[in-house]
């Protein structure tokens, strides 16, 4: 299969791939490029397809971003595989900064005051886990589901971080849109220069070689007149 590996990674090399890849992010950035110049598409729906997924990547959907990537793709009438490639524009160093700045707008524009700090953010993430399974054993229990913890997330962290995130994802996938479309155009006329460059090459070959079959066929025929008119047997 093509760009399957040949070893298969253990659960320890892919969690720290996704943290750090091992050619390092420089790499990694190159090779989403890269595809994404290769996509057999217009360069604008390829941009469209990059705004997109750029877009949706920086959205806290955990577990959704594929699957929303594609519906704003098709929403957008961009390129889904671009799309796609688009959300790898996050990852586990750069996420928490981003968060924190999210955050930040978003409690600023919601008139919210709170501690941004990690003590707060992790008793949020706490409490928020606690009731998630504490819920979840009152489904086999008389216990009342509680919400406290999960309804001051909501408020507090997640929307905020939506909210705030709209606006800087927007700006970043509007310059990546833009600078994709130039990206594309000149990768695919490169690429069409060299396929008929190539193709001249082959044409050439294949007229030198009708050219010099052509003349093996005229030697061998008058190499025949020849033998049939003065060889063995001849009167």
């Amino acid at each position: 299969m093509v760009f399957k590996r040949r070893d298969r990674l253990g659960w320890g090399a892919w969690l720290r791939e996704q943290i750090y890849p091992r050619g390092g992010f420089k790499r990694a950035v190159r090779y989403v490029v890269h595809r994404m110049r290769r996509l057999p598409d217009q360069p604008h729906r390829v941009a469209r397809g990059v705004f997109a997924g750029s877009f949706i990547g920086f959205l806290p959907l955990p577990g959704m971003q594929f699957l929303a990537a594609w519906g704003a793709a098709r929403l957008v009438r961009g390129n889904v595989l671009a799309a796609l490639l688009g959300t790898f524009n996050t990852n586990p160093l750069t996420t928490p900064f981003f968060a924190v700045l999210a955050m930040s707008l978003g409690h600023w524009i919601l008139g919210i005051e709170a501690p941004l700090n990690a003590e707060y953010i992790g008793k949020a993430f706490g409490h928020a886990g606690r009731d998630l399974w504490f819920n979840f054993m009152a489904l086999f229990g008389p216990e009342k589901a509680r919400w406290d913890g999960l309804v001051q997330f909501w408020h507090e962290i997640y929307l905020p971080y939506f909210i705030g995130a709209l606006g800087p994802a927007l700006l970043i996938s509007g310059i990546a849109y833009y600078v994709t479309i130039p990206l594309v155009e000149a990768y695919q006329k490169a690429r069409a220069a060299t396929a008929q460059e190539r193709g001249e090459r082959r044409s050439r070959m294949r007229a030198k070689l009708a050219e010099a079959a052509a003349k093996l066929k005229r030697r061998g025929e008058n190499d025949g007149e020849e033998f049939g008119d003065d060889g063995p047997g001849a009167p």
